[in-house]
């Protein structure tokens, strides 16, 4: 399989590429679009988490669930969207807590992210694709296989990562990460549902940058310019 993803990314995932799981994920993509569904994000932001987030350079990673499934939203960073598209309201809320937790000022009507993600934030979402409109259509079709991989990748080969779960489902991930040598932060996910229950008020971002501090990296400029 010749799979378009971030050289160093490829290097530490090439066994993944020849697994069957994968080759059927292949396969269930090219059968949908040949069934003239539409799938988000476009195939070339499929792997842009990857792609602005270089293996080298990771410090932090943020676990979505499923890509947005409504027409230009998704494009390859959880939480994140497109700079003409308003965020999402997770995301809002996202910006509120930051600006509690370290005071600056956050641009509400601006939702890319991909400035975080070139500072070493992996934006990853469990689930890579989604059928327009139809949210977790693609959550069974094995990309769950992939990234738990990835997760458990970084675990193993790289020490001081912080992590940061927000709802059940990313902290179900826990299990894949060794707290002996990473940072986890868990805290309710920041869905209007959920926020109030323990996502404001967990002042992730500003513990984030304290623990790279001490990891002898540099903190992440969560501010957005847009």
């Amino acid at each position: 399989m010749n799979v378009k993803i971030e050289d160093s990314w490829h290097t530490v995932l090439k066994n993944e590429f020849t697994k069957t799981y994968f080759q059927q994920v292949v396969t269930f993509l090219k059968a949908e679009k040949a069934l003239g569904k539409t799938i988000y994000p476009p195939g070339s932001l499929m792997f842009n988490a990857f792609e602005q987030t270089p293996f080298p350079r990771l410090k932090v990673v943020i676990i979505g669930q499923d890509p947005y499934h409504g027409a230009g939203q998704a494009h390859g960073l959880s939480f994140s969207v497109p700079a003409n598209v308003p965020p999402p309201p997770s995301l809002v809320n996202i910006y509120k807590e930051i600006q509690t937790d370290i005071g600056v000022q956050m641009p509400m009507r601006f939702g890319n992210l991909t400035q975080w993600a070139q500072q070493g934030v992996l934006l990853l979402n469990a689930i890579l694709t989604v059928r327009a409109n139809e949210p977790a259509s693609h959550s069974k079709i094995g990309w769950m296989e992939f990234t738990d991989a990835v997760i458990s990748k970084i675990s193993a080969e790289k020490k001081g990562i912080v992590f940061l779960l927000w709802g059940k489902f990313a902290q179900e991930k826990q299990v894949l990460i060794d707290a002996t040598k990473h940072h986890i932060l868990k805290a309710a996910h920041p869905s209007p549902f959920s926020a109030d229950k323990g996502f404001f008020g967990c002042q992730h971002f500003s513990k984030a940058n304290a623990f790279l501090v001490q990891e002898g990296l540099a903190p992440i400029n969560w501010k957005l310019e847009n």
